[in-house]
C-alpha cells in the first residue's frame, strides 16, 4: 500500500508535516512547528512527535520543504537530529533553513539539496515535480508526486492572486496539465476556508501602503514578517519613490534581506539602506524603519521601541508606525498592548483593522475550487488547518462534485492508504505534540503545565522547618513565605496563623512516632491548603520543607 501520514497540521495551524512511505521508502514533507497555546505556560514553542520516523529511519530517504515559513521548517533541527537525511527546497527555503542548522551545530552531518519549479527530483519509487505557488513568502511551491497508484498533489500554502514579484505567480498552467493526465488524490491547503472570494492582490496591498507613507509627515515604522520579501520590496519602492532611505531593524530581518538580495529576490538601490548607527543624521521625513515585532513579540524590536527600551530607536510624536501583518489567533493581546503603547508614546499606529495594508497568503474559497476545478482529483484529502477548517474543505470539495466517499477527512496521526482498490483511512500511528522549554524537549508535560498554572493563578506558601533527630524539638521555624500568594504587610496575620496551624500539628505527632517528618510534612499540606481556602478562598500550592538534623 502507499501511505500517507499525517504527522501534524491536521488539527491546528502549524505543525504541518507529512511522511509519502511506500515499501522500504519513505520522505517527509515539511516539519514545522507551533508557537504555544495560551494554556501552555513558559513553553517556547511546539514540534510534532516524530516517533514515528524514528521509528522507521531507515526507511527515510529525503526531507521536501515546500516554503521557508516557520510552521513548515521551524522543526527541522530536531528531526535531523536522530533522521540523517538529504534535505530538499528552493534557494531561499534553504537559505533559511542553513541559517537555522548553523545555530544549532547541524551543517556539517546535513545534506542541502537545491531543487528549482518545474524540476523532477526521484526518491526510491517516488517522482516529485515542483510546481510554483504564489505564497506570502518567495520561492514556495506545490509538489506533483508520481506514485506507483497514481499522481499526488500536495499544493503548499498557495494562493492564485495576482502578485507584483516577477516569477512568484503560481503555476496555473502546471496544475492544469496535471489535472488533464490524471490527479488519484489533491492535498490541498485548508487555511482561510472560511474566507469567500478571492483573495486581495499584493499590489493593492502595495497601493495602500504607498498612498499611507506619502502622507506621513515624520519617520515611517513598519512591521512585517521577517520571510515577506515581496512586501519589504514594495516597501523598498516606495522608499525609493518618496526619497527616503531604508533602514532594516531586527536580528530575523537582516537574515531574510540579507539571502534576498544574495539570491536576487530583493533589489535595492546603491545607497538607499542606511545602518543604525546613522538613523539620526537624517531627517524623521526621509527615513523608514523596517523591523520586526508584528505579532507583540516581547524581545522584538518593535516592543523594545514601544517600551522605550531600544537602544538606538526612541518613538516620538510625529512616527507612524504599520503594522503591516495579520494578528495571528492568540497574539492579539501581545499585539494591541504594543499598539497601546505606542500610542502613548505619541506615534500613529496604523493596523489591519483600520487599513487594508496586509493580505493572507492563503487561498480564499473560490481559490480552493479553482484548484479542484484545475487539478480534479479522483480523492480529496483536506490539510493545513483546524479541524472545522478541514471539515468546511471537505464540504466545499462535495459541492464541486468530489464523490463524498473519495474525500478523505483524515486526523494527525491517522493513515491515507491507496492500493488497487481505491484509497481509504486506515489505522493510527504514535503523534502528538512535544513542548519545547529552554534545552528541553518534551519534558514539560500535561502535569507540569498544571502546576505552572496553579501557580500562576493560586500563588505559592513554602514552609521550612527543621526538627532536632534525638529530642523532636523544633530547631528552626516554622518559617512560612509566600510568593504571589498574599502581599505579606498587608495580611501578615494570615500567615502568623498559618505557624500557629503548623505547631498544633506538631505537637499532635509525638517524637517516637516513625516517619514522624514524614507524617508531619503531609498533614501540614492538608491542613494549610484547609486553612487558606476557608480564610480567603484560594488554593495555593503548599510546599513544606521539613528537615531532620
Amino acid at each position: 500500500m502507499l501511505k500517507l501520514i499525517p504527522l501534524g497540521g491536521l488539527g491546528e495551524i502549524g505543525l504541518n508535516m507529512m511522511a509519502v512511505e511506500y515499501r522500504d521508502t519513505m520522505f517527509v514533507i515539511d516539519v514545522g512547528l507551533m508557537f504555544p497555546e495560551d494554556y501552555m505556560l513558559g513553553v517556547d514553542f511546539v514540534i510534532p512527535d516524530m516517533s514515528y520516523l524514528k521509528q522507521n529511519v531507515k526507511k527515510v530517504a529525503g526531507i521536501v520543504l515546500t516554503h521557508a515559513h516557520e510552521d513548515h521548517i521551524g522543526a527541522l533541527p530536531y528531526l535531523l537530529r536522530d533522521v540523517r537525511a538529504p534535505v530538499f527546497g528552493t534557494p531561499f527555503t534553504l537559505g533559511l533553513v542553513q541559517h537555522k542548522l548553523e545555530e544549532f551545530d547541524l551543517m556539517g552531518n546535513t545534506a542541502l539539496h537545491v531543487i528549482h519549479p518545474r524540476e523532477t527530483l526521484k526518491i526510491g519509487p517516488f517522482a516529485l515535480e515542483f510546481i510554483r505557488v504564489n505564497h506570502s513568502v518567495v520561492d514556495g511551491v506545490g509538489i506533483a508526486i508520481r506514485t506507483p497508484y497514481g499522481t499526488i498533489i500536495h499544493t503548499g500554502d498557495f494562493k492564485f492572486s495576482h502578485t507584483c514579484i516577477e516569477g512568484m505567480a503560481t503555476d496555473v498552467s502546471k496544475f492544469a496539465r496535471y489535472g488533464e493526465e490524471g490527479v488519484l488524490a489533491l492535498l490541498s491547503d485548508s487555511t482561510n476556508v472560511e474566507s469567500s472570494g478571492y483573495t486581495v492582490s499584493d499590489c493593492e496591498i502595495g497601493e495602500s501602503l504607498s498612498m499611507i507613507c506619502q502622507r506621513c509627515p515624520g519617520r515611517i515604522i513598519i512591521a512585517l514578517f521577517a520571510s515577506n520579501i515581496g512586501r519589504i520590496q514594495q516597501i523598498v519602492d516606495i522608499a525609493t519613490a518618496t526619497g527616503r532611505k531604508i533602514l532594516f531593524n531586527g536580528r530575523s530581518i537582516e537574515v531574510s534581506v540579507h539571502i534576498a538580495r544574495q539570491l536576487g529576490y530583493l533589489r535595492i538601490p546603491a545607497g538607499m539602506e542606511i545602518d543604525i548607527d546613522h538613523l539620526n543624521s537624517y531627517p524623521d521625513d526621509e527615513t523608514i524603519v523596517v523591523t520586526t515585532g508584528s505579532q507583540g513579540e516581547p524581545m522584538s524590536a518593535l516592543a523594545r521601541m514601544a517600551a522605550g527600551n531600544h537602544r538606538q530607536i526612541k518613538i516620538k510624536a510625529d512616527d507612524t508606525v504599520i503594522l503591516s501583518s495579520k494578528f495571528i489567533p492568540g497574539n492579539e493581546k501581545a499585539i494591541t498592548n504594543i499598539i497601546n503603547a505606542l500610542f502613548l508614546c505619541g506615534a500613529n499606529v496604523i493596523y489591519e483593522k483600520i487599513a487594508r495594508i496586509h493580505v493572507s497568503g492563503h487561498a480564499f474559497q473560490e481559490e480552493l475550487k479553482m484548484m479542484m476545478r484545475l487539478t480534479r482529483p479522483k480523492y480529496f484529502i483536506p490539510i493545513h488547518g483546524e479541524y472545522r477548517h478541514l471539515v468546511m474543505h471537505a464540504r466545499l470539495a462535495e459541492k464541486e462534485g468530489i464523490a463524498k466517499e473519495n474525500i478523505l477527512l483524515a486526523q494527525n496521526g491517522q493513515v491515507i492508504a491507496f492500493g488497487p482498490q481505491g484509497g481509504s483511512l486506515g489505522e493510527y500511528v504514535d503523534t502528538g505534540r512535544l513542548l519545547i522549554d529552554g534545552k528541553g524537549i518534551g519534558d514539560v508535560g500535561r502535569s507540569v503545565l498544571k502546576e505552572r498554572r496553579m501557580l500562576s493563578e493560586e500563588g505559592m506558601v513554602v514552609v521550612n522547618m527543621a526538627f532536632d533527630e534525638d529530642t523532636g524539638v523544633i530547631i528552626y521555624g516554622p518559617d512560612v513565605v509566600s510568593k504571589g500568594f498574599v502581599f505579606e504587610t498587608e495580611t501578615g496575620h494570615l500567615l502568623d496563623d498559618a505557624q500557629c496551624v503548623i505547631l498544633e500539628i506538631v505537637e499532635d505527632v509525638p517524637p517516637e512516632v516513625p516517619n514522624r517528618a514524614e507524617i508531619i510534612r503531609a498533614r501540614v499540606q492538608t491542613a494549610l491548603r484547609q486553612y487558606f481556602f476557608f480564610t480567603i478562598g484560594r488554593r495555593p500550592v503548599i510546599m513544606p520543607f521539613i528537615l531532620e538534623v
